[in-house]
């Protein structure tokens, strides 16, 4: 008896000493890898940069320089807002931090968003050789998924490797120009529902009326991207899209804080609104694809069916597939919304505040209309100071104003040998206004630089990529082209623009660069 209560004492000893064996051993490997997530790989990132020469702000422990960010932020003074003026030199106040790191250590930088190490280039021969890689071990960087993981999750604007080619191969070809061609007649009639929506308005006004024209052109866009690829038109979808506007909006609030450890899984009040609104979004997408799916044939193979039929023959688990097409339906939705309508804002804008162009532009357009009510597909597209005005708006005013990429290998791009790991910032903004490229009337409105194509526009013809550039260029490059051209050919023949007397002219980058007050012109009949 005895022997066996010395047994049972030996045993509970060793298996006490063995739970504490594993509970350590546990909270060790978790600590380890804590440690190397905020502490070593960052530091060792940094420190192969710093060895190469390359400066930068001494970032804080777990929050980089986001302390710094924020305060610059905060003690912006911008300039005062004169009614009725504008000027082209918002990149300052919307984004102090690259113009002061720039003067302090050079063009190209190093940066920390809280544990995330960013190599900031603007060098204009580095940028050209980031440009001109080809290699899938440059891809979009991991973040995206894991911070915007609710507005874009691991469709094709976030994907890397055999994912995102799978994706790109089988939506491309359907956005390619012949199948543009084939969706013009959409498109037409997503401008014939803006232009008529104007003409009844301004027939309350006697022929002169002062317009929030962003709103409209930004359901415009979203218009010709539910008839164009999802088969039904922007009142089947508008719910849909007032949800993606509504976590855009959550997601806005939070974009200096992506590089803190762990916030993304606190249940803060922003989390818990983006939590709820993506699974109201995923919810009314699966909708509409239940909606197809129950139809007994499809009358034509859109972007939707192709997403759908994706999904089967890639051998996911069902739940799997559900997030595949939601996931890729959000991408064509944000990729297509509101980059296009805003592009089409500005150009107004500076039509609006340059009569002498928008008179060019519209005697173009009225002589490509050849006395009908549309111009055909050709047509427009040859629209010379049309397409002109359009490449110097989205110069000038680039939508996605910081192309980001990620280092998913070791990687070298001239003289910087690029870590596994980096965040590459390239700042559209101010390659598009480096006078050095673009000459010393690079921060004024002046489509003629284009008369000659890119090529006669800028030194370095390369460095100018309003799509994207590479195997990640913009596959939609070619619709979004097609409505800003249709849109403001359509208008230009209706209507003149002029800038109000009190419009404040006040650009905010909100993950895209958009009028933080919306955009009111004056329009008058023709």
């Amino acid at each position: 008896m005895e022997q066996l209560e010395q047994i049972s004492a030996y045993l509970n000893a060793n298996t006490n000493l063995l739970f504490s064996t594993v509970i350590f051993m546990v909270v060790f490997t978790i600590s380890l890898r804590l440690y190397n997530v905020l502490h070593l790989k960052p530091n060792r990132i940094r420190s192969r940069l710093v060895e190469q020469g390359m400066q930068g702000p001494k970032p804080a422990i777990l929050l980089g320089n986001i302390p710094q960010l924020k305060k610059m932020q905060a003690n912006l003074q911008k300039p005062p807002i004169k009614p009725g003026h504008f000027s082209n030199d918002w990149p300052r106040s919307v984004f102090p931090f690259f113009n002061k790191w720039t003067e302090e250590y050079g063009k190209n930088f190093t940066f920390a968003l809280g544990t995330m190490q960013v190599l900031f280039l603007s060098g204009p021969e580095v940028v050209k050789q980031v440009y001109q890689c080809s290699s899938i071990d440059l891809g979009k960087p991991v973040y995206q998924q894991k911070e915007h993981g609710a507005l874009l999750g691991t469709g094709i604007l976030t994907s890397n490797g055999p994912l995102w080619a799978y994706q790109r191969k089988m939506m491309q070809p359907e956005l390619l120009i012949e199948k543009v061609k084939n969706m013009y007649d959409l498109i037409v009639q997503s401008a014939t529902v803006l232009v008529n929506k104007w003409d009844t308005q301004i027939d309350k006004t006697k022929g002169v009326g002062n317009f929030r024209i962003d709103d409209d052109l930004r359901n415009f866009s979203a218009d010709v991207i539910t008839r164009a690829c999802f088969g039904s038109n922007y009142s089947k979808s508008q719910e849909i899209f007032l949800r993606i506007g509504d976590l855009r909006k959550v997601m806005v609030k939070k974009s200096f804080l992506l590089g803190l450890p762990g916030l993304r899984h606190l249940p803060i009040k922003s989390n818990r609104d983006k939590w709820r609104l993506e699974k109201e979004i995923r919810r009314l997408i699966m909708n509409v694809v239940e909606e197809r799916e129950q139809k007994a044939q499809v009358n034509h193979k859109d972007l939707l069916q192709v997403i759908i039929e994706g999904a089967k023959g890639g051998n996911f688990s069902k739940e799997r597939m559900d997030r595949f097409v939601a996931d890729n339906c959000k991408n064509v939705y944000i990729a297509g919304d509101e980059t296009t309508g805003i592009t089409i804002c500005w150009t107004l804008l500076l039509l609006a505040a340059k009569p002498e162009y928008q008179t060019r532009v519209r005697e173009e357009v009225l002589q490509g209309f050849q006395g009908q009510s549309v111009p055909d597909f050709e047509t427009l597209r040859k629209m010379k100071w049309l397409t002109m005005v359009i490449q110097e708006s989205m110069r000038l005013y680039p939508t996605v104003s910081i192309m980001s990429k990620e280092a998913l290998e070791d990687l070298e791009f001239g003289n910087i040998k690029v870590p596994k790991g980096t965040i590459i910032w390239l700042p559209l903004v101010m390659l598009n206004r480096d006078k050095e490229l673009w000459g010393p009337d690079a921060e004024e409105f002046n489509p003629e630089r284009f008369a000659n194509g890119v090529a006669g526009a800028c030194k370095i013809p390369q460095l100018y990529q309003p799509f994207g550039s590479g195997p990640r260029i913009c596959i939609g490059m070619n619709l979004a082209m097609m409505e800003i051209r249709l849109a403001i050919a359509l208008l230009l023949s209706k209507f003149s623009f002029s800038v109000p007397p009190d419009y404040c002219h006040s650009p905010a980058y909100k993950l895209i660069l958009q009028p933080e007050h919306g955009l009111n012109l004056n329009v008058k009949r023709i």
